[in-house]
This record gives C-alpha cells, sequence and structure tokens, in this order.
C-alpha cells in the first residue's frame, strides 16, 4: 500500500476518534430536555462513530395511558427507512444474479400501464411514473385495514401513471410496495424472511417486519400533539410493506447504516450504484448537506411514527432519530445532534407561543390552492374553537402554533405559515422553499 494511503487512512482515523471524544453529550441532553419539557417529541435519538454508539437517549412515553416510558431499546415504526433496506435487498438480488436492473415488470404485473417500459431500476429511483397509491384522497379511509398482494396491485393498476417512465423522478410509495413483491417472486419467499438476510448476518434482533403494535414486545404507540398527545390509528403493515413497514431501534439503525457503508450487506460497486444520484433520488435513499459535508439516509413517516437515518461515508458517522410523537422538526433536531458532533454553532430552541382570540382565528379560515403545488390546504378551527388546524388534500390534519401576529407553524414539519387576510392569501414556507397561496 503506498505510504500516501497509509498516512491518509491514520488522519482519517485519528479525525473521527477526535470527533467522538469531543461530543458535546452536554448541549445534547439540554435538547432533549427542552424537547420534552416542551411536549415537542417523543422517542430516541443515537449516535454512532465508527461503528460505536457514542451518544443514546430516550425521552417521553411508549404507552402514554399506561404512564410507560420509552428507553433507548425501545422500538419504532420507522416508515421510508424501509426503502434503504428494500433498496439494498433488490442490489443483493442482482449479485446474486436474481435480478437484472433493467428489465421490465410487465410479467410481474401485467394491469400496470407502461409495466412494458418500466424496469426495475425506474422502480429503485422513482422514475417509473406510477402513481404513490397512499396520495389517494380515499387512502386514509381504508389504511388500517390488511391488504392482500392481489388487493394491492389492483389499487395501483386503477390509476394512470403521471408521467412517461424514465423521463423524470417523482416520489412514489407504489414503488417499493412493488419491488417487495418481486423480491418475494424472485427468492420464492416472504419478505419479512428476506429480510432476515441482511439483519441476521449483522446481529439485528430487534429490527424486522411490523405487525400490530405489540407494547409488550418493547414497541410503542405513536401519537398526535392537538394540546396533549393523541393517540394514533395503526396503519396494517401489509400495505406500507417495503416501502415502510420495518420496526427497529435507533441503535440498530446506526449498525445497520455502519453495515451497509463498510460493505457487510451488498459489495462496493452496488453502493456505488444506490448512492448515485438521479434527478435528486438515489435507490431508496438521499443525499443531503450538512456544511461542507455529504450526507446519505432517508427520512421515514407513517401514522404518528417519524425517523431520521443518515451516513457520513468521510468521518464514519451515523445518527438515527425515531419518534413517536413529534411536535418538532427532525431536520431541526438532526442538525443539534450533528452541531454537538462536529461542535459547530448551535442554538438551543425556545418555544414560546403567543396567545390567539378565537374570534381572530376566523379570517384564516378556508380552502387555499396554489400554482405552485398541486394539494389544495384546508384551514379550519380545532375543536374547542382556540386554534388553528391545517389539513392537505389527502393528508392529516395536523395543529398550528400561532408564533407571531398572522404567523403560524407546524414544528414537527418544519412548515410556517404566513397569512395576509386583506388579501385572501397565505404563504407556506418550508425546507427553505416558499410557495404561495390564494384562498378560493
Amino acid at each position: 500500500m503506498p505510504i500516501r494511503n497509509i498516512l491518509s487512512i491514520v488522519i482519517t482515523s485519528l479525525s473521527v476518534a477526535t470527533y467522538a471524544q469531543d461530543f458535546n453529550k452536554g448541549r445534547m441532553d439540554s435538547l432533549m430536555s427542552i424537547l420534552d419539557a416542551g411536549d415537542r417529541f417523543m422517542g430516541s435519538i443515537a449516535v454512532a462513530s465508527a461503528g460505536k454508539i457514542i451518544y443514546a437517549n430516550a425521552i417521553g412515553f411508549s404507552d402514554i395511558e399506561a404512564e410507560k416510558e420509552s428507553s433507548i431499546s425501545t422500538k419504532y415504526r420507522i416508515g421510508s427507512i424501509t426503502k434503504m433496506f428494500t433498496s439494498a435487498l433488490v442490489l443483493k438480488a442482482v449479485e446474486d444474479k436474481k435480478l437484472n436492473l433493467n428489465q421490465t415488470i410487465d410479467d410481474y404485473f401485467p394491469s400496470i400501464q407502461n409495466a412494458d417500459k418500466i424496469k426495475i431500476i425506474d422502480l429503485l429511483y422513482h422514475r417509473s411514473g406510477i402513481y404513490n397509491f397512499t396520495n389517494d384522497p380515499d387512502y386514509l379511509n381504508w389504511n388500517s385495514e390488511p391488504r392482500t398482494e392481489e388487493e394491492i396491485i389492483e389499487t395501483i393498476a386503477k390509476t394512470k401513471s403521471v408521467f412517461e417512465p424514465g423521463s423524470k423522478a417523482e416520489y412514489s410509495n407504489s414503488n417499493y410496495v412493488l419491488l417487495t413483491f418481486i423480491l418475494e417472486r424472485a427468492y420464492n419467499d416472504d419478505y419479512s424472511k428476506i429480510l432476515k438476510k441482511i439483519l441476521k448476518p449483522i446481529g439485528l434482533k430487534s429490527t424486522y417486519i411490523g405487525t400490530r403494535i405489540d407494547i409488550s414486545n418493547g414497541e410503542s404507540y405513536s401519537y398526535k400533539f392537538l394540546k396533549k398527545w393523541i393517540k394514533e390509528s395503526e396503519t396494517d403493515m401489509s400495505i406500507p410493506l417495503g416501502a415502510g413497514s420495518i420496526v427497529s431501534t435507533p441503535t440498530e439503525l446506526t449498525t445497520f447504516a455502519e453495515a451497509l457503508f463498510s460493505g457487510k450487506i451488498i459489495n462496493e460497486s452496488s453502493l456505488l450504484k444506490m448512492i448515485s444520484m438521479n434527478d435528486g433520488f438515489g435507490m431508496g435513499i438521499f443525499r443531503f448537506p450538512y456544511y461542507n459535508k455529504e450526507l446519505y439516509g432517508h427520512t421515514g413517516g407513517i401514522d404518528g411514527f417519524s425517523s431520521f437515518l443518515v451516513y457520513l461515508p468521510a468521518d464514519k458517522l451515523s445518527v438515527a432519530i425515531t419518534s413517536n410523537g413529534s411536535n418538532y422538526s427532525n431536520n431541526d433536531f438532526l442538525i443539534g445532534a450533528l452541531s454537538c458532533y462536529y461542535n459547530k454553532p448551535y442554538e438551543l430552541p425556545s418555544f414560546d407561543a403567543i396567545s390567539v382570540v378565537p374570534e381572530d382565528l376566523d379570517k384564516y379560515l378556508g380552502v387555499y390552492s396554489s400554482t405552485q403545488l398541486p394539494l389544495k390546504i384546508t384551514i379550519t378551527k380545532n375543536t374547542d374553537s382556540t386554534g388553528l388546524m391545517a389539513q392537505a388534500t389527502g393528508q392529516p390534519s395536523f395543529h398550528l402554533e400561532a408564533t407571531d401576529s398572522d404567523v403560524f407553524s407546524f414544528n414537527q414539519a418544519g412548515i410556517v405559515l404566513e397569512f395576509e387576510p386583506s388579501k385572501n392569501q397565505m404563504t407556506l414556507k418550508q425546507a427553505g422553499a416558499t410557495f404561495l397561496y390564494s384562498k378560493d
């Protein structure tokens, strides 16, 4: 090995060790305490350096009614982080010569429009044009009931393609549900058993396909916050499958990320395919910026659960956040954790809501539309008329908190709504983007 490569390895190892030793545990504990005291977050976080946990903590309850507190071993539904596992399984199947990324899906799903044009690689990259069935306005009316494979395929097939396959990318859970069925046929086995092919070798025992939530097994219920924590209903896990059905813990998620990027699950060539971006999408993975660094991972959300998993290959750092109730942005939470690791400037949050008079809320009510986004947003009062609720087309409603004159926020998703009642307009701000809405 050339001397310069040896020196590079030594320098990198020293850098990783230094960051880990300097992790600002006090600041991280303070952030957790603030979120706990303000009813902003229930859940757990784990930070791992070079595969070793350097910080883990949990706040809140896995079962509020029974007053059962969460711990770092509590298990959470991780939603769309499941797609990272499914993508890895597909790429492993390609390595095993059971699948080809360029094969079309018409042999599997002849009833789906453009099936003879859609390739497996299109499903992985969200370039199939298949409509996202979870966006259907009727979805929340049946998502808690079990569905067979035939019923799910029929649901997906009944809608027309939203664009020509391969022409662009648009996120669709349908892609990864279909990849589940493809994997099951390739291996002639259930997805839950196929998943164990990559879980067992890396020692993950608290990561599996969920069924009904089982508190006695260390799992957690999920909640939404409407002045107090309200228990959410459960999506039946026969529906999200490889798009969102895995249950795990943050510590095991960091182990998965480390194993994935160190070649213990798929080979280097497959990993490079997985993290190669196409119109902003990797194969079941995204790239996120943090200062001059690149993080790879995925977010997740199902019912009242939300999650975030990232890995920084250059520093062998993994961070996993799992929540069963959140009134705070996981992105902001992640930035807080990263600032503690890299000793970057970070201001601890404060939550100073302002009081509103119920009669003053009337001027905000109505249905708002935008030429920039296809989703309409309906603004209503909450049940006791003391605050506002918002609901986007086909999505659950969420509570808005007054933070300034004519300004309301939904911290969990980092959403800010700025109203101009005199113009019947509303501006939606999220993740640095701005969208203008007008009242219908």
